[in-house]
């Protein structure tokens, strides 16, 4: 299984940017997929999810501002991201999740793109 980010990288606040996850070795359609931040000192922060029905949900701080999006034809994840803030700056990860009917739980990781706002 694996996970590949892209896209991540320096922008001034206020412009925008488009995050990718790219995966191999999982059936992409059935997971929920999510990304999830870490700023230096704090802890790992769901952003996004998007179940593999197309249900999304958006943490408050990102509300209205940032969008995920999935192509299972592609196998890829997007976060769309506008009216960039420099609170927004981190490690953007992107996560597949899925739990079986036996309530087996399998979750992998992407290595993670960095994303730094200026002000």
């Amino acid at each position: 299984v694996r996970l590949v980010e892209s896209g991540g990288g320096l922008v001034q606040a206020g412009r925008s940017l488009t995050l990718s996850c790219t995966a191999s070795g999982i059936a992409f359609s059935i997971y929920d997929m999510a990304w999830y931040r870490q700023s230096p000192g704090k802890q790992r922060e769901l952003v996004a999810t998007i179940t593999s029905g197309g249900n999304s949900k958006y943490a408050a701080s990102v509300e209205g501002r940032f969008a995920i999006l999935r192509d299972n034809t592609k196998k890829e994840l997007y976060l769309q991201m506008n009216s960039l803030q420099p609170e927004d700056t981190a490690v953007y990860y992107c996560n597949a999740l899925i739990v079986t009917v036996s309530q087996i739980q399998y979750s992998y990781w992407g290595q993670g793109t960095q994303v730094t706002v200026s002000s």
